[in-house]
């Protein structure tokens, strides 16, 4: 329970707040909450793959590891259109964004200040065509889910919660056990 002195202090303090401009209040606002960094990340899986199945990975400057197709959202931009727009940017792979589906969880809050808003898709490998540009990739193939290449510690850590990598079962479970 609130103290009575302090519920009447954050009464009275509410009450100042909402008396002032729209404005002003939104620039107050953005002053004391966190700022994050948003980034759109998809999940692409082979949908002929047999076994555990194979995912598409990116090999991007400097080269010394793979990571997934990812990148900024622009602003006001839908995650669903910029995790499209990326995909297609750094691969080649055209998807709508009506064909990406939510990963569970959807988001990932990462504690250095930014935000990743996970997407799967499973394409055909055999008919869809790997198209690079050699400056912001270098690279892209499939690789298997249980033989998976040297990853950058962001895509190990962020496999991981979804139990793909050698950092899986290592990170928080993608559901609540209560889920």
């Amino acid at each position: 329970m609130i103290p009575r002195a302090r519920a009447t202090g954050r009464a009275l303090g509410y009450q100042v707040f909402y008396r002032l401009p729209v404005p002003l209040r939104r620039r107050l606002v953005r002053l004391a909450v966190p700022k994050y960094i948003v980034g759109a990340v998809t999940l692409v899986r082979d949908a002929e793959a047999e076994g555990p199945g194979r995912l598409l990975l990116l090999r991007q400057p400097p080269g010394y590891s793979w990571t997934l197709p990812a990148g900024l959202l622009q602003r006001g931009e839908a995650p669903v259109v910029g995790a499209a727009r990326e995909l297609f940017e750094e691969s080649g792979i055209r998807v709508t964004p009506e064909q990406l589906r939510p990963a569970v969880p959807n988001a990932v809050v990462h504690a250095k200040g930014w935000v990743d808003v996970v997407f799967e898709v499973a394409v055909p490998a055999s008919t869809t065509e790997l198209v690079v540009d050699g400056a912001e990739v270098f690279e892209a193939a499939w690789h298997p889910l249980d033989d998976l290449p040297r990853l950058s510690r962001a895509t190990a850590g962020l496999l991981g919660r979804y139990g793909i990598g050698p950092e899986a079962g290592q990170r928080p479970p993608a559901t609540s056990p209560g889920a």
